[in-house]
């Protein structure tokens, strides 16, 4: 089957949870989490939590367990993964994935290669499958970058990425 023709069959209006990981922003200074939940309900998708937690590896497993597979299909965290002494998101996310989505972090930084240049080398987003289903992606806090990702690599495929995370092990 194409890729083309499983986009198809995927159902739409996915549950997605949305996770901003940072030790400064809140609600109101949380750009990157807000434009992730008004892209995702701009194309159907319903938010099934947002939340801001610290930069904590603990804290940010803690909210995937407590939203995958049950409240939401697809988890997707903002923030926390540079190459900074506070930056453990990807530490965090990493040690839950069972299935690893290599081309999701390879696309990402090869988009932001042409917007940021060779900075984009310093990101750690990374994607996969976690135990009992659904799907974790693993943003970059900058708005510039969320806004890259959704736009050109999350809404095409989400639907389809939360049907194929339901099958997960």
């Amino acid at each position: 089957m194409s890729a083309e023709q499983h986009r198809r069959e995927s159902p739409g209006g996915v549950r997605v949870a949305v996770l901003t990981v940072s030790d400064t922003r809140t609600v109101d200074t949380d750009t990157s989490g807000a434009y992730i939940c008004d892209a995702l309900g701009a194309a159907g998708h319903s938010i099934a939590h947002y939340a801001i937690c610290r930069d904590e590896p603990s804290d940010v497993r803690l909210k995937v367990a407590a939203w995958l597979p049950k409240d939401a299909e697809v988890l997707i965290t903002t923030g926390g993964t540079g190459i900074g002494a506070r930056d453990s998101t990807y530490e965090a996310i990493d040690s839950l994935i069972e299935k690893r989505l290599e081309g999701f972090g390879e696309l990402f930084r090869m988009l932001s290669y042409g917007e940021v240049g060779s900075a984009a080398m310093m990101s750690r987003a990374i994607a996969g499958t976690v135990a009992g289903g659904g799907v974790v992606i693993a943003l970059p806090g900058s708005l510039n970058a969320v806004t890259l990702a959704m736009a050109k690599l999350i809404l095409p495929e989400l639907a389809h990425l939360a049907k194929l995370g339901r099958r997960a092990p």
